[in-house]
C-alpha cells in the first residue's frame, strides 16, 4: 500500500525530556502500525528546536480518524502532554 497522507505532529520539548518522549514513541510505534486503520509508517524526527512525529497513512480520512482514536487520546497524548512546552502543531497533508 502506498502512503497517501501524512500526519505531522510538531512538539516543543526540552532536551532533558526528549528521552521520555522517545520512550512514548517507541512504546506505541508497533501497536500503531498493527492496529490503527490505514497506518503505514511512523517516524520520530528530532531537530534542535523541536521534535516531530511523522505518520504515514493510506488516506486523509484515516489520518483524521487516528487523532480521535482511543490510542492517541488515552495513551499517546497523555504520555506526551506533560513534556510539552507549548501546544503541539498538528498538520495533515495529502500526497499528490
Amino acid at each position: 500500500m502506498e502512503v497517501r497522507a501524512y500526519l505531522e505532529i510538531t512538539m516543543k520539548i526540552d532536551e532533558a525530556n526528549r528521552p521520555a518522549a522517545a520512550r512514548v514513541y517507541s512504546e506505541y510505534r508497533e501497536p500503531f502500525l498493527k492496529t490503527i486503520p490505514g497506518a503505514l509508517t511512523k517516524a520520530l524526527l528530532i531537530r534542535e528546536q523541536d521534535v516531530q512525529v511523522l505518520h504515514g497513512f493510506d488516506s486523509v480520512t484515516h489520518a483524521e480518524a487516528y487523532l480521535k482514536s482511543e490510542m492517541f487520546n488515552n495513551d499517546v497524548f497523555t504520555g506526551l502532554a506533560p513534556l510539552w512546552n507549548a501546544d503541539p502543531d498538528v498538520k495533515i497533508y495529502s500526497v499528490a
